[in-house]
Parts: C-alpha cells; structure tokens; sequence
C-alpha cells in the first residue's frame, strides 16, 4: 500500500473491529449455514403457528432487502469498495443498513421455522456480534470514500432500528428488474430450506 492510499483510508477502517468485519463480509455468504446446520439437526418440529410467524419474518426481512438491494444496486451489495454513489433515500433514509436488517427477520424466521426454538437467542446473539463487526467494516470504507458527506448521513440515520421517513429517489433511483434477477438465487435458497424444514417437521411428528 503506497503512502497515498493510506491517506485514504479512514481511521474507522483502520481498526481492529473493522479488520475482523472485512474477513465477516468476505465469508458472509456461507456464514449462516454454521447455525442453519445446528437446527437442522437439532430435534424438534415446527407447529403450524411457528410456520406462520416464521413465514411473516422472511417476508417481511424479504421486502425490506429487496428495498435495498432496488436502491443501492446489485454490485455495491457484492463488493463494498463499488460504491460510486452514497445511497440516502428509500430504506436507507429509514436506517443505515436495510439489507442487514432484512437478513436478520429472514434468518431469524427460518430458525422459528426449524421449531428450534431455543436457539433463537443464540442465533440473535451470532447474528449481532457478525453484522456489528461488518458494519464497522463498512462504515470505515463509506468513510474512505465519501468522508464529510456520510458522516453527516451517519449522523442524521441510525444504524440498525428503523426510524421511517419519506426521502426522495434520485432520477435513477430504483431499479427493481435487476434486484429482481439478482435476488432469483435468494428465492431458491429459501424454496429448498422450506422444503428441508416441511421434511424434518414431518419427520419429528409422533407416529
């Protein structure tokens, strides 16, 4: 790294918080599959109620990242340092990490769905201390990039609990045919973790 780019680079990047974050979003895709793992074997079924509660979370945490994903674009969610513009509007003026907030409901929904019920405060707790120490990541590299102008959006939108408020979309604002697309390999995910829940609840039913 030339004595330059490490102009660049934030102090908020440059902790150690954030140094763990940038491996956590490295690895974020398959991270969940460790705990998924846990209640797939875990014994226990899920009842007709936790299937609809469940199901209200994934849908809910669905929209919401959909929202964001609209919004931000398909290739800022991949790699971080893509950002080329900083998105204020939409989900994001609500808080400053919608597409989090969505994964969150949507795993959340699928351990109720497991009917393993009591690692919902494990999996709460794995899932804060994760996305906490991505966030730092990625608030140190909007920082690198944008400086004065995120740190006033930092200050003004709160970090995870969504403060609803109406903003206005750029002229290109939304582009939801390409979240759309992006989002199909989302949806076969979930197709085939319902399936394996809808299997394993049957399996725990009493003959």
């Amino acid at each position: 790294m030339t004595a330059s780019a490490a102009k660049d680079i934030s102090a908020a990047e440059q902790t150690r918080a954030a140094r763990i974050g940038a491996w956590l979003f490295r690895h974020r895709s398959w991270l969940p599959l460790l705990f998924l793992g846990i209640v797939l074997v875990a014994p226990g079924g899920a009842t007709p109620l936790e299937w609809i509660v469940g199901g209200i979370l994934i849908l809910i945490g669905e929209a919401y990242r959909m929202g964001g994903v609209a919004a931000a674009g398909t290739e800022t969610r991949r790699r971080s340092r893509a950002v080329q513009r900083l998105v204020t509007y939409g989900v994001f003026a609500w808080s400053r990490n919608p597409l989090y907030n969505g994964n969150f409901l949507i795993w959340m929904g699928f351990v109720v769905i497991s009917g393993v019920l009591w690692f919902l405060p494990v999996a709460i707790l794995l899932f804060a201390i994760e996305y906490s120490l991505i966030v730092r990541y990625e608030e140190g590299v909007l920082e690198s990039i944008f400086g004065e102008e995120y740190l006033s959006y930092k200050r003004r939108t709160p970090r995870w609990l969504p403060r609803p408020r109406s903003t206005r979309a750029e002229a290109d604002g939304y582009h939801w045919a390409e979240a759309w697309r992006s989002e199909i390999s989302t949806f076969l995910q979930y197709v085939v973790l319902v399936a394996v829940f809808v299997i394993k609840s049957r399996r725990a039913r009493p003959s």
